[in-house]
């Protein structure tokens, strides 16, 4: 079921940045938010109850949480037109937290993947963060990370659990690092067009 989800959330998130770059309709993509954030909120519950409800077992399904209210978060403000403040500044509390589980991910569980995973996640929330409460427009960068990391962080992993060759392959997951730290540093080049092209404006 976690694979499930993830799958959900790829294509919630390739959504979300087709929006975001004026590629699909606000309250078409607000509406399966609210589907795929459904999900979210009930599976975790679910695996849950059936598990034997360790600490780390809870700690690892209540990062379902995250993504299920961020989903029914951006779903709601989409469809009814709501100022985004809240959803930023909730974005901002859970791009921290994401660092957190990016930090027990490279040091409980030596997971390198999982770890840049939790890193790149952060940096998309903290993302939605900027764009609800500030007056800059990067709206235009934030869809281009978010369809990337909907393929990168979600949809592709996910079919690689559901298809049973993530742990069958271990040349998989070095070649996995390699995409990740790829897609980190196209982010940063686009972020660095972003600015390096808004300065040239601005000295003209």
């Amino acid at each position: 079921m976690d694979s499930i989800g993830l799958l959900l959330s790829g294509a919630a998130l390739f959504l979300n940045g087709l929006m975001l770059l004026g590629k699909a309709n606000d309250k078409n993509v607000g509406v399966f938010n609210l589907f795929v954030g459904v999900f979210q909120m009930i599976a975790p519950f679910y695996l849950i109850i059936v598990s034997d409800q360790t600490n780390w077992v809870l700690y690892e399904k209540a990062a379902i949480f995250l993504f299920g209210l961020t989903y029914l978060y951006v779903g709601v403000t989409v469809i009814k037109g709501m100022e985004g403040t809240g959803l930023g500044y909730y974005s901002l509390w859970v791009s921290i937290l994401a660092l957190v589980y990016m930090t027990i991910a490279f040091t409980r569980y030596g997971d390198v993947v999982n770890g840049l995973t939790w890193l790149l996640w952060a940096f998309l929330w903290f993302l939605f963060y900027f764009i609800n409460t500030q007056e800059r427009d990067i709206t235009e960068y934030v869809g281009k990370v978010a369809v990337v990391q909907s393929w990168i962080t979600l949809t592709i992993p996910a079919l690689f659990n559901l298809t049973g060759v993530w742990g069958a392959e271990e040349g998989l997951y070095y070649m996995w690092i390699a995409v990740l730290s790829a897609a980190i540093l196209y982010f940063i080049y686009l972020g660095y067009k972003l600015f390096f092209n808004e300065r040239r404006v601005l000295m003209k």
